[in-house]
Parts: structure tokens; sequence; C-alpha cells
């Protein structure tokens, strides 16, 4: 019996125009369930983001009052708090558990954490801990894209994009910043290429556009600059040279912090006991802080201006500098509950500002903004989506000398990452630990 003759090549690619012309014509566009399922998320993450800060701003009002001394009770005692609402319901972990759990865990984000993260972190930032809310919203949010999955039953790829597209969903409302909180959600996740998966950027793309609207329509947030700079225009290239220097110096500040957040988590790590005597202890070092420097109290979404539009002696901005790192050490080491990005920030604010105090004729504006890239990046590992982040939440818009000091950033970070579940392997995991 002769063999089955194959179609021609010919009559293969008209089978197959003809088929793509038939899909053409039921939906002529790009657009289809899956981008509407993208927004849908975006929009309940931008709700749920909205509600929080808006919570979140009625608490910080009402501790903001507490001033000086009276913060070495007020601070220990949010510590007990916190400690109480994580040993009842649960340690919801940081951002190196959900990075792990995307790697590890199939992207699928725990949703039975949630209250005790909101809780606990709403407390932990009211307060003044030296922590934002970048963490406990990509946690929630990215929970319910694997909440969304499950009901949709997708499998495999489909599961972590979902909530990768959440998670960027939880950055942006924060940022305010579309294309680089997405960037940041893929970015964060890996420290060898960069962005891992792919194939979840247009998800998260379209996912954090969707919140941005909502969260701006609530908050009235994102659509200006976050903080306030002096203008400044790119005339000369011995800018980027200048960007360089300062990523150089973003990368000493960024492995100072390191060395400062490893000592304090052996500190913490020697205090037995239930977790709420750790948050008690580490509320008390945060209250002494505060005491002494105020502006170490908060996680710089407002006192960065102050910074930036004050005059500050070079010495009392570097000492700021080296008590905020103190101050995310502690609070992050000793179990209060939020993220670190726009703290790190306000630090490479001010030794930027210091070193231009202390060089004159140096552009303050161009020292601050590369030395905050350079820091972020070192630590994150996260040069691309800092670039986009810092050049809309500082209207900086020749964005390539903040490239040039985040890239500087990355490469002369040190080679075992600071989030170390963004190691490409358990067992990678484990010899950064040792």
């Amino acid at each position: 019996m002769l063999p089955n003759k194959r179609p021609s090549t010919e009559q293969t690619q008209r089978l197959a125009f003809s088929q793509l012309l038939g899909l053409a014509r039921r939906n002529p566009f790009m657009i289809s369930r899956w981008v509407l399922r993208w927004a849908v998320v975006g929009t309940f993450c931008g709700l749920f983001a909205g509600l929080y800060w808006n919570v979140l701003e009625l608490m910080i009002h009402g501790l903001q009052k507490f001033q000086g001394p009276s913060l070495l009770f007020v601070m220990p005692l949010a510590g007990l708090i916190i400690g109480v609402v994580i040993h009842y319901l649960g340690n919801p972990g940081e951002i190196g558990v959900i990075v792990d759990n995307i790697h590890f865990q199939g992207g699928r984000l725990d949703a039975r954490k949630n209250p005790s993260m909101i809780l606990a972190s709403l407390v932990s930032i009211s307060a003044g801990g030296s922590a934002g809310p970048e963490a406990p919203l990509v946690q929630v949010t990215g929970s319910f894209g694997t909440w969304v999955a499950d009901r949709l039953r997708l499998q495999g790829e489909d599961v972590r994009s979902m909530s990768l597209a959440a998670m960027a969903a939880g950055f942006t409302a924060l940022f305010g910043a579309p294309l680089g909180g997405a960037m940041f959600a893929l970015e964060i996740l890996h420290h060898q290429h960069i962005v891992e998966y792919y194939e979840a950027l247009m998800p998260a793309i379209v996912s954090s556009c969707a919140s941005y609207l909502v969260f701006a329509a609530i908050t009235h947030l994102g659509i200006a600059p976050t903080w306030h700079f002096p203008q400044y225009h790119l005339d000369s290239i011995d800018d980027f040279a200048v960007a360089i220097m300062f990523g150089i110096v973003g990368v000493v500040a960024g492995w100072i912090f390191m060395g400062i957040f490893r000592l304090c988590d052996r500190v913490f790590a020697l205090i037995g006991g239930p977790i709420y005597l750790r948050t008690t202890i580490a509320g008390l070092g945060l209250g002494i802080l505060a005491t002494i420097l105020p502006l170490t109290r908060y996680f710089g979404h407002e006192e960065l201006d102050e910074v930036v539009n004050q005059s500050f002696p070079a010495l009392f901005l570097l000492a700021l500098a080296l008590a905020k790192m103190a101050a995310i050490s502690m609070t992050v080491t000793g179990g209060w509950r939020g993220g670190f990005i726009i703290p790190l920030f306000f630090t490479g604010a001010c030794v930027g500002k210091a070193v231009a105090v202390l060089i004159p004729g140096l552009n303050p504006t161009l020292s601050m903004i590369c030395t905050m890239a350079a820091i972020n990046a070192s630590i994150t590992r996260t040069p691309v989506s800092t670039t986009l982040l810092l050049s809309k939440l500082t209207n900086f818009s020749p964005f390539t000398p903040i490239l040039f000091a985040s890239l500087i950033g990355f490469f002369l970070a040190p080679k075992a990452p600071f989030i170390a579940s963004q190691l490409k392997s358990r067992q990678e995991a484990l010899i950064g630990h040792e």
C-alpha cells in the first residue's frame, strides 16, 4: 500500500492562511480574553492598594503626633503589637519569600498569610518603621493573582504569569510608574539573567496600567513626581563620568548597608523566646534613633523631600545615612514588616548630597539621583527598573545618567545577592547562606 501523499508546502500555507483569516474575521484585533483578565486583575489590585494607602495615611496622621521621648514608649508598644499579630496569625515572610515562591512553588503565593501581613505592615509603617508599603502590596496582590489563576483553572506558566501580573500591579500602585513597576516585578526575581520570566512581561504591563489608573483616581498620587528635585539638564558628556563616579559611591554605600544589615541580623538572632520580644526590642531601638534623628523615622516618602530642599552639613547627611541604614536593618531583621526600596532611595539621596556638598561644583540633583539608583540596584539587582522608576519619581527626564549609575551599582555589587532567593536554584541559595 502506498503511503499517504503529503500535502505540498503551498497547500499547507494556504490552509494555515485560511485558518488565520477565519480567526481574524472573528476577532480582527490583538485584544483577547487574556488582556481583559490581566486588566481586571490590575483593577482589583489598584482598588486594594488605594484602600490600603488611605488606611495607612489615616494611621500615620494619628501616630505622627508622637514626637521626641514619647517615641520610647510608642514604638516599643507598636513592636509588641506587631509581634503579637505575627505570633497568632502566622509569619507572612518578606520579599525573599515571595521571590522563592515564584521560583520554586510554581508562582503560587499563599493568601492565608495576608491578614498577618496587612495588620503587621500597617502598624509597622504607621508607627515609624523604616520600611515602605511595597512588600505588603506585592504579597497581597500577588496572592490575589494566584487566587484568580485557581478560579480560572490555569496551569503551569499561566499561573506564574497571573501572579506576576498582580505583583506588578502592586508595585505600580505605590510607585506610579506602570512600565517601571512591571519591569521591577520581573527583574527582582533573578540576579543573573535579569528578566527570567519574560513571557509575563505583557501581562505585567497591562495589569500595571489598570492598577495605576485606579490607584491614581482613588488617591490622586502617581500623576505628578513624588519628589521635587531641582531641574537638571544634560549639557555635557562629562556628566556621564559624574554619574559613574556616583554609581561607585552608591555601591560603597550598598556594601556598608549590607554589612550593617547582617550585623543586626546576627544580633537579633541571639534573642530567643517568642517573636514579640524581638519586635518590641526593635521598636525600642527605632524609637531611640527617631528621638535623636527624627528624619530616620518612617520610610522616606515625605522625608526625602526635606533632604532635597533643605541645606544640611555634609557630616550630618552622612550620619543620617548611616542611621537610616541601621533603622532599615533593625526594622527588617527585628520582625517589623514592609519593604526597603524607598528607604534605600532616601539613604542614597543623603549620601549623594553629602558628597555634592563636600565637592563644590557638582550638581546636587545628578549626585543624589545617581547615588539613589546605584545603591538600590546593588541591593535589589534591578538596574533597568530602577532607572525607569527613578525617572518617573523624580521627573528626571534625561534618564541615561541614571542608567549608567544603575549599571555600575549592579555590576559592582557582591556576587552573593542580598536577597538570597534571587539565586538560580535551591542549591545556590544554600551555598549563599553558608
